[in-house]
């Protein structure tokens, strides 16, 4: 059986879900649930990144401590994943015992094959990154642009990674899509960085400065900066550095990686960096998804424009929530999310997919139409490119208008004979079915509902109403 492996970034755990990890996770969940369908056995992983300085401050200034704040944080990913219809293989946190295995079987081969070495360092440190960033890095007032602070001047003792050993490798990966990075402008723009120049990394910081974090195996006044600790999940959740790694060996390499832009730089140089230092294969391809405001505004606290993915799917159910977020502009491009838009959008897709079925499994019913068996989902249809496939579902709803019109076109209700009437109720309900096929990986539990109301008998029995209007849209 093929395989197919994909994974999210692991999200900060200083604060709950918001809309931007939705619009990944919901990404990844149908990409992974298309494959599924096509017949590949997935392994989807997403999960918390648990440790770091930012965690700690987070935890002390709402009075806990960081362990029991980071639990709540990652129950609150998992309740929010399960609101949505994720359906992901392993969720993986940087303070779970396998992780933190790995990371110290990790940083002794680093240190033990000499990619790794010790020094001073000075530099500007962004406490938003947890990251130290160079002049180059600022804007022209000399703030740090995602986070729009000022960094730091710090001076400490840390462990480094020789990064210069492996970046001619790296670029030639990047160069001949060895590893795919998409959209271009994203490639493009990683291949930049080589030009401007790439400088070795901290792989650890003081424990003076930051004691939330695993400790150096080989150094106790030290521990595992936070991004090499996060990176490594990827590989932690498989079993690297355990006895058992059989699904390291079946899943590794990824096939896709999916994430925002502001962390390509870290998994298209650092994370590939790494990997080939311990021996491990490159992932086949990186997906990077672009910025995107609410209602015009960067999405912030202070603003109050933070949307909690479960209020969505209280107002509008799970199925239609994940396709409102997909839709919104096309994967892989920065955009705008109106959510003041979405009563709107929901409304068409309810008036389109939703009176088209109502319409078509009440003739079904009232005429007696039989279906032999259901449509199978259309292959052919699919790009080898998985994240292109995100497009292809998207289109369906334009396919369901095409449908309506064609019933409408054809009136069987007007048609005499009733051969020929039933045989166009029968092709509008196989192409519905068919459809079905298409909405699964996007709109679980519709796909399911249309599919299921086909009985044992090929008869339409109790036809389902797709879009309720009330709070609840669709009961499981």
């Amino acid at each position: 059986m093929d395989r197919y492996s994909i994974t999210t970034p692991i999200y900060y755990a200083n604060g709950k879900p918001h809309i931007g990890h939705a619009y990944t996770t919901v990404a990844s969940d149908v990409l992974a649930r298309l494959n599924k369908q096509l017949g590949k056995e997935v392994f989807f992983l997403t999960g918390t990144d648990e440790h770091g300085a930012k965690v700690a401050d987070t935890a002390v200034s709402v009075g806990k401590v960081p362990q029991d704040f980071v639990d709540e944080i990652a129950t609150s990913f998992k309740e929010c994943w399960q609101k949505l219809d994720i359906e992901y293989s392993d969720f993986i946190r940087t303070t779970d015992k396998r992780h933190e295995t790995g990371v110290i079987f990790a940083l002794k081969k680093l240190k033990e094959t000499d990619v790794i070495y010790e020094k001073t360092y000075t530099g500007l440190y962004c406490t938003g990154c947890e990251a130290f960033v160079t002049e180059k890095d600022l804007d022209e007032q000399g703030f740090e642009p995602l986070h729009q602070k000022k960094p730091v001047v710090v001076e400490e003792k840390n462990w480094f990674f020789s990064l210069a050993k492996f970046l001619p490798e790296i670029k030639q990966a990047i160069e001949t899509d060895r590893i795919k990075i998409t959209p271009v402008e994203r490639k493009n723009e990683v291949l930049g960085l080589f030009q401007q120049g790439l400088e070795d990394f901290s792989i650890s910081r003081s424990k003076e400065r930051l004691k939330w974090g695993i400790e150096l195996p080989f150094d106790s006044t030290q521990v595992a900066y936070v991004w090499v600790d996060a990176l490594l999940n990827y590989i932690t959740a498989l079993g690297y550095g355990s006895d058992n790694d059989e699904l390291l060996k079946k899943f590794w390499p990824a096939d896709v990686q999916v994430m925002a832009q502001d962390i390509l730089k870290f998994h298209a140089i650092y994370w590939p960096a790494i990997l080939l230092a311990l021996g491990q294969e490159l992932p086949k391809s990186i997906s990077i998804h672009g910025f995107f405001t609410i209602n015009g505004q960067k999405m912030s606290k202070s603003l109050g424009n933070v949307i909690d993915p479960a209020d969505l799917v209280l107002e509008y159910g799970s199925d239609a929530t994940r396709f409102l977020l997909l839709s919104a502009f096309p994967f892989g491009n920065s955009g705008d999310i109106d959510v003041q838009n979405f009563r709107e959008k929901y409304n068409s897709i309810a008036n389109t997919l939703g009176n088209l079925v109502r319409r078509a499994f009440n003739l079904a019913e009232k005429y007696g139409v039989v279906i032999e068996t259901v449509p199978p989902l259309d292959k052919s249809v699919f790009s080898e490119s998985s994240v292109e496939n995100l497009r292809v579902l998207q289109n369906v709803l334009e396919t369901a208008r095409e449908l309506n019109v064609e019933l409408d076109k054809q009136a069987p209700w007007k048609e005499a004979d009733e051969t020929k009437r039933n045989a166009i109720v029968k092709n509008s309900l196989e192409k519905i079915l068919a459809l079905a096929q298409m909405l699964a990986p996007t709109m679980p539990s519709i796909a399911k509902a249309i599919l299921g109301a086909v009985g044992s008998d090929g008869k339409i029995t109790n036809p389902p109403v797709l879009f309720p209007k009330q709070d609840k849209f669709i009961a499981k």
